[in-house]
């Protein structure tokens, strides 16, 4: 009897699966591409792959590299502090007393309308962001989660990230510390944007990459892509 209820409430919810918010398209796509494992199935699973198991330390503690130590700075600009927040701090501190810096920031304010910067931490599980050749076109995909899901998102992504390393497009990924919080950034390189087109949807082909979108699109409240060309003085081409 408890079987035959829980297989009428998967079928309820697959009719609810195009309601979902900006993303759950690609869950619905993830499923309906899936022919090696039932829907049921899934759903099932969803009972015990969603909890999350008590934790003492912070996110930042279990998700971040241990062995580089380093910050990320976003504007729209990605900085690297090698030595966390004392790095930071050191470099802060010097451009306060450096002149030319002080003039430069004071013609960049009569520019902006407006500016927001985080601070950001670095996923254990991605690639380090290394200088690379170009041309590249980048893609930075930002996603703000449910509060409370930080872990959840990085035990799904540390299995996920295995599916975009074909083509060598995993640039970096980063999660906030200072600024918007339960924000994480994933950024991705390719040649064009037909290139993008073609990565993203081989992914679909590889078993499993359905199952990991249908689980963590629930835990995204907002999400945006930005298409970006580099600068010719940035180390990323």
């Amino acid at each position: 009897m408890a079987a035959r209820v829980l297989l009428r409430r998967s079928l309820a919810g697959a009719a609810a699966v195009p309601r979902l918010p900006p993303g759950g398209g690609l869950a619905l796509r993830g499923l309906a591409s899936s022919a090696h494992r039932p829907r049921e199935d899934s759903w099932l699973k969803s009972l015990f792959v969603r909890k999350v198991d008590p934790r003492k330390d912070a996110h930042s503690n279990l998700l971040a590299k241990k062995e580089t130590s380093s910050l990320y700075k976003l504007q729209f600009h990605l900085w690297r502090y090698e030595g966390g927040y004392p790095a930071l701090n050191e470099v802060m501190s010097k451009l306060r007393q450096n002149k030319e810096f002080t003039e430069f920031r004071k013609e960049r304010g009569n520019m902006l309308l407006s500016r927001k910067n985080q601070l950001l931490l670095e996923f254990s599980f991605w690639n380090e962001p290394v200088p690379r050749d170009g041309p590249n076109i980048y893609e930075l995909r930002s996603y703000q989660l449910r509060p409370g899901t930080m872990i959840e998102w990085g035990n799904y992504w540390a299995r996920a990230i295995r599916f975009r390393q074909d083509s060598n497009e995993a640039v970096g990924g980063f999660f906030s510390q200072i600024g918007q919080l339960y924000m994480v950034h994933h950024l991705w390189a390719y040649k064009d944007l037909q290139t993008r087109e073609d990565i993203r949807n081989a992914a679909w082909n590889k078993p499993g990459w359905d199952e990991l979108v249908y689980y963590t699109v629930p835990l995204i409240q907002e999400m945006e892509s930005r298409i970006m060309i580099p600068l010719k003085i940035s180390p990323l081409q």
